[in-house]
């Protein structure tokens, strides 16, 4: 195998795949970074068994072949060659000599017959989905994803597709969050399926502003993600995955507009003084055109209050503080509005203007009696 590359495209494959490369496996071939050359195109796979990576990038190519690389090593390398291009060469002892600008290195390759093959997703149309549209639900949505492996179908988010909509919805048994995209064109699909958190934080990691979609295939135990170059296929999480529709609480009659940065900077503030082994809940009071937020701690206690748009009717409930942040700050808009019904009822955040574009829920926290 001879090729050339772009060092600057070949070190970001070479980083990306080497997050998915095996640990200790029984399988040694997969503690490394597969490497393939044919036509005009390289392609470098990384496989743990339940996520695989492949990134396509341009090269020039003398031989055709293949072989595995060891991955740190081979990532050391390439990074730290000077910013040229790259010439790799491969004997038929997989001796490797890569060279880049005035620095050379031997190292040594191991066959590629060992390597497993990655799982093959059937499926003759995938769903598309601009890449930012994308990346948006994902990480709008992962935060809230369970890590209890007692239901390990909610230790990854579900993706229902409809014609008209692309839902996300992750939860962990005391919040919810939902992103949803309106295509411009209708899916003609209806599929649901629940992928892995791991593999989901990869492809985040991956997606771009780019124009170009990323394209989903489904297909009967795995999933396949097009992204760009990059190819990302996992498993299928089994399992029933919680109905959000009927856990969602809908027409709640307490509803306030709040600017998002003042809640959010409010919330902080009482915060402060929340010690993490403890986890102190934050009692509101939804008040006349505004939010009033108290906090007792052993450490102290902390007082704000937070300007709204709406009457609360003086309804007083009680939340975890890091996951009424963690929902503000998915928050793709400016302001928010905050629903709730009575004080055991849970905390909704919705769209302003009734899009239905998200929504995160909140359990409420049981509030100590004050006096």
């Amino acid at each position: 195998m001879k090729l050339k590359l772009e060092k600057r495209k070949l070190t970001a494959a070479v980083g990306t795949v080497s997050r998915v490369v095996g640990v200790k496996s029984s399988i040694p071939a997969i503690e490394g970074i597969l490497f393939r050359a044919a036509g005009t195109r390289a392609f470098l796979t990384g496989y743990n068994l339940e996520t695989g990576i492949t990134v396509g990038l341009d090269a020039v190519i003398t031989e055709p072949g293949a072989c595995i690389m060891p991955a740190r090593l081979f990532f050391d390398i390439i990074r730290k060659l000077p910013d040229d291009t790259v010439s790799v060469q491969v004997d038929e002892n997989y001796k490797v000599s890569i060279r880049g600008g005035i620095s050379s290195f031997t190292i040594t390759a191991t066959s590629a017959d060992d390597y497993p093959e990655l799982p093959d997703v059937e499926s003759d149309k995938g769903i598309r989905i601009p890449q930012q549209e994308l990346r948006e639900m994902i990480s709008g949505t992962i935060f809230a994803v369970s890590d209890n492996f007692a239901r390990p179908v909610h230790t990854g988010c579900m993706f229902e597709i409809e014609d008209d909509s692309v839902t996300v919805v992750a939860v962990d048994g005391y919040r919810l969050a939902l992103r949803r995209y309106f295509p411009k064109e209708g899916l003609q699909r209806k599929l649901k399926f629940v992928a892995p958190s791991p593999a989901l934080k990869e492809c985040e990691k991956i997606l771009t502003d780019d124009a170009d979609d990323a394209v989903i295939y489904l297909g009967s135990k795995h999933i396949l993600f097009k992204m760009g170059d990059a190819t990302l296929v996992c498993r299928i999480l089994d399992g029933d995955f919680l109905d959000w529709r009927k856990v969602l609480p809908q027409d709640n009659p307490i509803r306030v507009t709040a600017n998002v940065a003042r809640i959010t900077d409010s919330i902080e503030r009482v915060g402060l003084i929340i010690s993490e082994k403890l986890k102190s809940p934050v009692r509101c009071i939804m008040g006349d055109n505004e939010l009033d937020f108290r906090t007792t701690s052993t450490i102290g206690e902390a007082h704000d209050v937070c300007p709204v748009a709406g009457d609360g009717g003086d309804l007083e409930i009680g939340f975890n503080c890091k996951y009424l942040l963690d929902a503000l700050r998915a928050v793709p808009d400016s302001e928010v509005r905050l629903e709730c019904s009575r004080p055991q009822s849970p905390i909704i955040l919705n769209p302003i203007d009734g899009s239905q574009t998200y929504s995160y829920m909140v359990l409420p926290v049981r509030l100590k009696t004050e006096g």
